[in-house]
């Protein structure tokens, strides 16, 4: 499994200013439904009730939003750098600007709980999320995410 086969370059946006989470929330489920042709508001709904379990903020500025849908037909991802940082509720109460969000089928298993990981251990690099908060371009934070070696899922 590669990052390249998860996230569409059109699934990767810098957005300037969220006033929230569930703000991001209807972000995200607006590119999935573009990119992908996913509901929206079922992503929404999908996205929320996950979060609603526990917050999805990992800590360093990074949050990992997920949630499983009927209507999906494969692991799909959303990027998101915000150049604003929000609160997200984060493990280490830091506010999140990096946010890549994964949206799987609901008997998905094992590919959904792999995704999650390759995109954990990609956004835990120091040096991959220091080129993603110094670049405002969509196309290279696609390529950020997409090539070297973190893509390789075990």
């Amino acid at each position: 499994m590669e990052l390249s086969g998860l996230l569409g370059s059109d699934a990767v946006k810098v957005i300037h200013a969220a006033s929230s989470k569930k703000r991001l929330f209807q972000d995200l489920g607006d590119i999935a439904q573009d990119c992908y042709g996913l509901k929206c508001s079922q992503a929404v709904e999908a996205l929320m009730e996950r979060e609603s379990l526990g917050p999805t903020g990992v800590g360093h500025g990074v949050a990992l939003p997920h949630a499983r849908l009927g209507v999906c037909d494969q692991v799909r991802g959303v990027f998101l750098r915000l150049e604003r940082p929000v609160d997200f509720g984060s493990v280490d109460r830091q506010p999140v600007d990096l946010i890549f969000a994964l949206f799987a089928p609901e008997d998905s298993g094992v590919e959904h709980l792999k995704a999650l990981a390759l995109v954990s251990r990609t956004l835990r690099d120091k040096a991959v999320c220091a080129k993603l908060r110094s670049n405002t371009d969509p196309a290279a934070l696609h390529a950020i995410l997409t090539e070297g070696p973190a893509t390789q899922a075990a």
